[in-house]
């Protein structure tokens, strides 16, 4: 400030023309602009966001520690001191770091597509955390009993990165058969498994904390680790079992003559307690070379959340692994978020459901108040207690028996819950509309969200030997499907899907792409809504009564598959009900003889009461079949 002042100085006592002075006063108010400018720059800089990084040894955190949760739970209570402009960045050092149900936190926690059994045991709970890394420095993370690994509720920028997470001994079970035929299966359980004879003579697992009698079974080729051809869900009854002398198990009334010795068959019930990792109401997560080998749910369920990128997220065996399954469930599934979800260079293999599936959850109008006032009840056992909308967000009524809109789209003007005091645990929501709505007497009626809606970009995936489909999609927003590989999906390896029925996941696509994908032999086992390698199959209970397409329709791009490798042994590539604008395209099949064709649907193409359908420079050594239904 010195040559400004001494400016102003001459300017007021010393003798000077007009234009003297005027220059001086224009040099001095430049000055003092840019000091102003070089103030702000400084204090610009330091409002930037400081980088922390937590050692987290220096907080006994380390490979072999113990009560892991608790000491991870006093660092994370301790980031409140922080700015939230701050990036924290938690390092644990590189080794296996073992977490105990014993010692864990415990939290209710109502989880999506999950059994709603609270409270839930959670390695890692992160709560409320804003620009927080997890930096796993290529730890494994490994987990006994029954526990949910990572929850993190309400977080803003948090990245998850360069970890691993398995249980030391999942609730599947493995055994390799040695014999097979009239006489009932022998097998033997593989050496990590703990196994005993109940006093009726069942087979029975257990763990820390629980025990599980096997009900069902998925069995694999031992070389290739392909799902056995043609056996999708194997009924298994493992009571009144006999020791054999050689240690050897034959259960008399397992018979089951596709089995042969050598397979492995992965041994499970139906529970799914909990998933890998859990994210409500998040909103820019990032997971980079995270891996789970092994979870009772699904390896990452998303509710909710805004925006989510998963780079290189896997879901997968380790090297070498003698294990032929990963998690009980799909390997990654989005309810009711929105934003875009981004998977790029993913292996999903081994799980016991789908690779992705987004979706909305549709409520059922249980009753209406009056002509805007409505109240709509979460129907599936596993999917209830968590938000379902907000004021200002847009809603589409929906007639359930043939699966269309009720009127234009509307918009919430107030919602609350029925049956608890805030939306956690909640079952039922008073949603009060800005527009009246006339309901049909004695039609169901559901209501979905199309703001809880995201984009999805699933591209360079690799999708491998799991069961029941591959890729799910069920949104109204953009769709791209890029570059993935599935092999060996025993499955449908693409599903748009859509149901007010049943699972009550919406909803209608309008727009999407899947262009560049190559398909290796999918199809071979039938689950549910596999009619076709690709398949368009929404719920539609009357469907001879629509009137109007339930996916695609007019003024919307619609579908287009464009650009694929189809490499399979069977008939059906794609199966399509309900649509309004499909372009099959400049696609290219060749006919393997890996298994004998076995599918119901004889048909390459098949359509189901669809409309601007178009099949164009598609290459195969032979005739199509196509079928308009």
């Amino acid at each position: 400030m010195a040559l400004p002042c001494g400016v102003l100085i001459l300017t007021n006592f010393v003798p000077l023309s007009p234009w003297k002075k005027y220059f001086l006063l224009t040099l001095f108010f430049m000055k003092i602009k840019t000091i102003i400018a070089a103030v702000a720059l400084v204090a610009a800089q330091s409002a930037v966001a400081a980088v922390v990084t937590v050692d987290m040894t220096r907080h006994g955190i380390r490979p072999g520690a113990s009560d892991l949760s608790r000491r991870i739970e006093r660092v994370l209570s301790s980031l409140t001191t922080h700015p939230d402009s701050d990036e924290v960045v938690l390092s644990f050092a590189p080794g296996r770091y073992d977490f105990y149900p014993d010692k864990a936190i415990k939290r209710e926690l109502f989880i999506s597509n999950h059994d709603q059994t609270n409270p839930r045991t959670v390695g890692l709970m992160l709560d409320s955390l804003h620009n927080v890394t997890i930096d796993g420095a290529g730890s494994d993370f490994v987990f006994h009993g029954r526990m949910l690994p990572v929850a993190a509720v309400g977080c803003t920028g948090l990245t998850l990165t360069d970890f691993t997470i398995d249980f030391e001994n999942p609730q599947i079970a493995q055994v390799r058969i040695t014999d097979s035929g009239s006489r009932g299966i022998t097998f033997t359980p593989e050496p990590w498994v703990k196994w005993r004879l109940a006093s009726d003579g069942s087979f029975e697992t257990y763990g820390e904390g629980w025990t599980l009698r096997p009900a069902s079974g998925i069995a694999f080729e031992t070389e290739t680790r392909h799902i056995v051809y043609n056996t999708s869900d194997l009924p298994v009854n493992l009571s009144g079992i006999i020791k054999a002398p050689n240690g050897q198990l034959l259960a008399p009334k397992w018979v089951d003559s596709r089995l042969k010795p050598g397979m492995a068959v992965a041994l499970r019930g139906w529970e799914r307690p909990a998933p890998g990792i859990f994210l409500d109401e998040c909103i820019s997560t990032t997971l980079s070379n995270v891996k789970v080998h092994y979870a009772e749910g699904m390896g990452l369920i998303a509710q909710m959340c805004n925006d989510i990128t998963l780079d290189e997220f896997d879901v997968c065996l380790r090297d070498e692994s003698p294990r032929f399954f990963t998690t009980q469930a799909d390997a990654t599934h989005f309810s009711g978020c929105s934003g875009l979800i981004e998977s790029r260079g993913g292996y999903y293999e081994g799980m016991m459901d789908d690779a992705i599936n987004v979706h909305g959850t549709y409520l059922k109008i249980t009753s209406s108040e009056n002509s805007r006032t409505l109240v709509g009840r979460y129907m599936h056992p596993q999917s209830y207690g968590f938000r379902w909308g907000a004021p200002g967000d847009s809603v589409q009524l929906v007639l359930s028996a043939v699966m269309q809109p009720l009127g234009e789209p509307n918009v919430i003007e107030a919602i609350e819950p029925v049956d608890a005091p805030t939306a956690h645990g909640a079952k039922e929501f008073r949603i009060t509309l800005s527009n009246p709505v006339d309901l049909p007497v004695g039609e169901p009626v559901g209501i979905e969200n199309l703001t809880a809606s995201p984009e999805v970009v699933f591209a360079d995936n690799v999708i491998a030997n799991n069961r029941a489909r591959g890729a799910l999609f069920s949104t109204p927003r953009r769709v791209e499907c890029l570059n993935n590989v599935f092999d060996h999906v025993s499955g449908t390896a693409v599903l748009l899907c859509g149901d007010c029925n049943g699972w009550y996941e919406t909803g209608a696509c309008r727009d999407v792409l899947i262009r560049g994908n190559r398909f290796i032999n999918n199809l071979s086992s039938l689950f549910q809504f596999t009619e076709a390698v690709i398949s368009i199959y929404p719920e539609i209970p009357d469907l001879a009564s629509q009137t109007e397409c339930f996916h695609g329709g007019e003024g919307y791009p619609g579908v287009v598959i464009e650009g694929n490798d189809f490499v399979t042994f069977d008939a059906p590539l794609v199966f399509a009900r309900s649509i309004d604008g499909l372009r099959i395209a400049g696609n290219t099949i060749t006919v393997s003889e890996e298994y004998k064709p076995f599918h119901h649907n004889r048909f390459n193409f098949r359509f189901e009461k669809s409309r601007r359908v178009t099949l164009d420079a598609n290459r195969f050594n032979q005739p199509f079949s196509v079928s308009f239904d």
